[in-house]
């Protein structure tokens, strides 16, 4: 690149550097420290016990009793049929807690497992660190709040 002076002598023209684009941030690969597994581990193993109790409350009080015994009939006859809706009802909800919890005891021991392999607190989707605040609130948790957001849409 030549610049005609008033003298008419070609010149160089000094070089600039274009701009660089900023490059995307690899994903944090930080591991959590010693003391924080320790934290969280103690929180899973809270929360496990918590959903295998709630697990097993549901199952004695509602789904090892046949539907007489749950709706308190002692009689041998037939009862009315919204009773027996509000029990097939009632029934159905147990089931579907209990479906919930049992996922939740999987969830939780996945996120122990990866304590173990030493992948705890990393977003299984996009590789990031999961933030502190979100494994204190979900413990269990797989994706870190943008994946998760993502997720949901």
């Amino acid at each position: 690149m030549a610049k005609v002076r008033k003298l008419g002598k070609p010149t160089k023209m000094a070089k600039t550097k274009k701009p660089t684009k900023a490059k995307k941030a690899a994903p944090s690969k930080k591991k959590l420290l010693a003391k924080d597994v320790k934290f969280y581990k103690k929180m899973l193993v809270a929360e496990r016990e918590k959903a295998g109790g709630d697990l097993s409350h549901i199952t004695q009080n509602t789904l090892n009793k046949s539907a007489r015994e749950a709706s308190g009939d002692l009689s041998g006859y037939s009862y009315h049929m919204a009773d027996m809706a509000s029990d097939g009802y009632e029934r159905d909800f147990s089931l579907g807690r209990a479906t919930d919890e049992q996922k939740r005891l999987f969830a939780i021991d996945e996120a122990m497992k990866r304590m173990e392999e030493g992948h705890y607190g990393e977003c299984l989707q996009c590789g990031k660190n999961i933030s502190k605040s979100r494994l204190s609130a979900i413990p269990y948790t797989e994706l870190c709040i943008e994946c998760q957001k993502k997720k949901e849409e």
